[in-house]
């Protein structure tokens, strides 16, 4: 008899008490097997009951389980484009624009879609190149739930060219307490209240953060999510408490550690990804979020750890009674300067002054002024205004340098250096926009190289903020820092106190720091008498930026600085100049001698050879219409937008128009045909006239090239006298570099598809004029004359301009608009939108496209911007994929 056998009549001749004695014995051992590999990991992240240790003991994290490595494919950043894909779940949810936030104050590009649930994923690859080195998602979920098609091509291509996922798990009142997530072997334990966050000082991604603290007090909001398992895969970054002594279900009764970030570590699948437990609103997430995106991308979108910070104190010995130093206050600057620079090496406070008001305060102010003259060689120093005068009201520059020369009368007789190179204006009037006369005179006095605003391009937002340099002169962005002349008491801060506070550490001030290499912050006298916020503001941001961050914080005195900044951001060495009066405040600190009317409402840009200049001659014949002035070096073009004149600043562009008699009927124009095939001048020109209406004579682009060719041998060009026209467009990559310049001239500008592509991402189409080659009135009586045959009237208007939005849009765009999501990342302004109501889905820019099948289907949708190719590729795909199917279907 086999075992087998004897085992199986053994069993028989058990009691039927006794096998379902053996079974309970069984299940109950599974249970216990089961809860020890999806629970028992937590036990390491308990706190010892026995033992108290101080706050900031590290955190007990979680023992990794030896299981089978996979091995991961290392990122090869040669392969991805340095741009971020992130999936939003609406063009305007709150964490969406967060993210994008902190994106753009880091300068790192990135591209927002609409998460797809059926909709195609958007194109991750050209060619053999990954376009995309990291991915984000709002919704993580809307990630764990693609359908299977797009969820393996984004895996597939993550794996292939070792690009990460970040993703946040927002909980809501549907959101289950506990789940485990969809494909992982992960937990999610939801809608909990959190308090006492600290660090995994373990964790591989920390850059920039400094795990020795421990952040007390309750986080934000009662939706948070906490992770949980036991693969080896996951390691905790940021771990908590729960609120009350409640237990998540499954859990340890005690108040253990959990997880509010968890980063995968690839073992799993070979995606490396890090998952947050919330939305951003936590500033730890921010600090943590920034560390994830470099550590995802092999640090290629990642700051350095190099912090470079200057406090700027505006308006020494300006101020009304109550409200300067004394000597109490001097004393106490000195002291702090001297402390900060135990963090800080050399850290130096920069006054600016305006001499004209030394002395004008209480006695005890004044015997401050003394002192505070006294420590001259103490502080850094560099002029204001004498009298505190806004430069844009002066337009003789001889009244400004008179202003200049006091100040540095008044400079010479305390002994206050005056060779710093760095100014300041007061409420930073004719910085931006330029006031040429503040520029000449700052070189004519005081030898200025370096300048600041917090006017370029814009106030708000701040992240938008950049430098620039225009007639010698470095124009270095200013930041805020949440003081202000009228912020002097702590307990009347605006909000209260606690906003200041909150606004320090981790707030604001402390994102200033974080995002942007080299900040300059400006404060004001005010600020450093009374409570002296301004001396507790920068204390206590040093001490949290060292408590929480790794970031090497040092200072630069101003000249050195903004070389420093240039060397860093060397992009922005060319200004951008826009329309004054599109800003308010741009309009408020601009001359009031000036005016936005002389700029022109229309634009030839070319190309050249193809009749511009006959058009801009018989423009120039029309009443109410007139042209620039000529220019001494190119005739009747400016040539001011793609080339070096754009340096000289509006003030030299407009005085080729004239001041405006009435402003209602002048309507001037400028011709440059130049300007078509510029790489510049569509976004210079779009910056400064924004509503300008765009007029391209678009010819036979051959017949354009042969033109050039005339035009050169009638200007006795010697290569075009020498080579024959088939020659000079023939002339291959070897032949001289003249030849080749010529020939580029000839071909170069007939490339109108590229060309209008450019100028179409700057300007709206309905700016260069009529779209259709004719109206109603025009078209319509020729139609009778076509099949199905004689008298035919057509029951539309073909050519009557429908709306695609809106109320009254037309069904059939209501149909596609549903039938195919948006692919459109913003839709810009909401504001300036001219329709209503405003659709997830609506049409945001002329020549957005749709592909329809022959049966009435629509089958996709193509942004305005995307590639031509693109679309090619996608109907090519299409069509293959369609006769595959008929092909199938025939052979059934």
């Amino acid at each position: 008899m086999t075992v087998l056998a004897r085992a199986r009549r053994g069993i028989w001749q058990l009691s039927p008490q006794v096998v379902l004695l053996l079974l309970f014995a069984f299940c109950l051992l599974s249970v216990f097997v089961s809860a020890y590999y999806l629970y028992g990991w937590k036990r390491g992240l308990e706190p010892s009951g026995d033992v108290a240790g101080p706050d900031c003991d590290e955190p007990k994290v979680a023992p990794s389980r030896l299981l089978p490595l996979k091995t991961l494919k290392v990122a090869d950043s040669s392969r991805t484009d340095p741009l971020v894909l992130v999936f939003v779940e609406s063009l305007y949810s709150q964490l969406g624009q967060e993210i994008v936030a902190i994106l753009e104050s880091s300068r790192f590009k990135y591209r927002t879609e609409i998460a797809p649930g059926k909709g195609d994923m958007p194109t991750l690859t050209d060619k053999d190149r990954g376009r995309f080195a990291l991915i984000i998602y709002e919704n993580i979920l809307k990630y764990v739930n693609l359908d299977a098609w797009n969820r393996e091509l984004l895996d597939k291509y993550c794996v292939e060219y070792g690009v990460g996922i970040i993703g946040f798990f927002k909980a809501n009142e549907n959101s289950l307490l506990s789940a485990q997530l969809k494909g992982f072997p992960l937990f999610l334990h939801s809608n909990l209240a959190l308090k006492d966050c600290s660090i995994n000082p373990k964790s591989p991604l920390l850059y920039i953060t400094r795990p020795s603290e421990v952040e007390k007090g309750v986080l934000p909001g009662e939706d948070w999510t906490v992770f949980q398992s036991n693969h080896s895969t996951y390691e905790p970054v940021l771990l908590a408490k729960t609120k009350s002594a409640e237990s998540i279900p499954h859990m340890s009764v005690d108040a253990a550690l959990h997880t509010t970030v968890m980063q995968d570590l690839g073992l799993h699948d070979g995606i490396q990804r890090v998952l947050f437990g919330n939305n951003l609103n936590f500033w730890l997430h921010k600090l943590v979020f920034v560390d994830s995106v470099s550590f995802l991308t092999g640090k290629r979108l990642s700051l350095p750890l190099d912090r470079y910070i200057l406090v700027d104190i505006d308006d020494i010995f300006v101020g009304k009674e109550g409200t300067r130093m004394k000597v109490e206050d001097v004393k106490a600057l000195f002291d702090t300067q001297n402390e900060l620079r135990t963090h800080i090496p050399n850290f130096t406070f920069n006054l600016g002054y305006s001499g004209k008001f030394f002395h004008t305060g209480t006695d005890a102010e004044d015997e401050g002024d003394d002192l505070l003259l006294s420590y001259v060689k103490e502080f850094w120093w560099f002029p204001h205004m004498w009298s505190h005068m806004q430069p844009h009201l002066f337009h003789n520059q001889s009244v400004l340098a008179e202003q200049m020369t006091l100040n540095k009368k008044f400079a010479i007789e305390h002994g206050i250096p005056t060779d710093m190179g760095y100014a300041v204006a007061p409420h930073h009037s004719g910085v931006y926009p330029v006031h040429v006369q503040l520029y000449e005179a700052w070189k004519q006095v005081w030898s200025i190289r370096v300048t600041s605003t917090e006017e370029y391009p814009h106030l708000k937002p701040a992240r938008y903020r950049r430098g620039f340099i225009h007639n010698g002169i470095m124009v270095l962005p200013r930041q805020t820092c949440g003081l202000f002349t009228h912020t002097i008491f702590y307990n009347e801060y605006p909000g209260g106190s606690s906003e200041l506070d909150k606004i320090i550490n981790g707030g604001e001030l402390f994102l200033t720091v974080l995002l942007n290499p080299i900040s300059i912050f400006m404060t004001h006298l005010s600020n450093y008498g009374n409570d002296r916020l301004g001396l507790y503001t920068f204390k206590h941001l040093v001490r949290f930026l060292n408590s929480w961050t790794n970031l090497k914080l040092q200072t630069l005195p101003p000249v050195q600085l903004a070389q420093k900044y240039f060397q860093i951001f060397s992009e922005e060495k060319d200004p951008l100049w826009q329309d004054p009066c599109e800003d308010k405040r741009h309009k408020d600190i601009w001359s009031k001698e000036k005016t936005c009317d002389r700029f022109p409402k229309l634009l030839i840009i070319g190309p050249q050879k193809t009749g511009t200049t006959a058009l801009y001659l018989f423009l120039g014949m029309h009443p109410d219409l007139s042209s620039n002035y000529p220019s001494s070096e190119t005739f009747e073009e400016i040539q001011f937008f793609n080339g070096h004149n754009y340096h000289k600043g509006i003030d030299w562009y407009m005085e080729f128009f004239p001041i405006p008699s009435n402003t209602t009927s002048d309507f001037y124009f400028e011709k440059s045909a130049n300007y078509f095939d510029s790489e510049v001048a569509p976004r210079r020109a779009a910056a400064l006239l924004s509503k300008a209406k765009i007029i391209t004579i678009l010819i036979n682009p051959a017949d354009r090239a042969y033109s050039w060719y005339q035009h050169q041998r009638a200007h006795d060009d010697l290569v075009a006298l020498k080579y024959t026209f088939h020659e000079v467009i023939t002339a291959g990559p070897e032949a001289a570099p003249k030849l080749r310049a010529l020939q580029s001239r000839c071909l170069v500008p007939g490339w109108y598809a590229a060309h209008i592509e450019r100028w179409l991402n700057s300007y709206h189409a309905n700016q260069f004029g009529k779209q259709e080659p004719g109206q109603n009135s025009e078209i319509l009586p020729a139609l009778k004359y076509v099949r199905p045959g004689n008298g035919f009237v057509p029951n539309f208007q073909l050519f009557q301009k429908g709306d695609v939005n809106g109320a009254k849009e037309q069904k059939i765009f209501t149909f596609l608009k549903n039938a195919c999501p948006p692919v459109a990342e913003e839709f810009g302004n909401p504001n300036k939108l001219f329709w209503e109501p405003l659709r997830n889905h609506d049409i945001k820019w002329n020549f957005e496209k749709f592909l329809v099948s022959p049966e009435g289907v629509p089958i996709m949708r193509w942004y305005h911007r995307t590639n031509i190719a693109v679309v090619k590729r996608d109907i090519m795909n299409y069509l293959r994929t369609r006769q595959q199917n008929h092909e199938e279907q025939q052979e059934q």
